[in-house]
């Protein structure tokens, strides 16, 4: 890895510490968010599993 690697690495990090602290901002409990992240990779998992059976 280059030097180009390591700083998009570290903008990516920082912009996912930027959106987390944006949504802990809404003090959702942790179940709720659980819940909303299994239900949203269920959502990616099904989109994904019909186009590999469409392909």
């Amino acid at each position: 890895m280059n030097g180009v690697h390591w700083v998009s690495i570290i903008g990516l990090v920082g912009w996912l510490a930027l959106a987390a602290g944006a949504y802990r901002s809404y003090q959702i409990d942790t179940s709720d968010t659980i819940r909303m992240a299994l239900i949203w990779a269920a959502i990616f998992v099904g989109v994904a599993f019909v186009f590999s059976v469409i392909a």
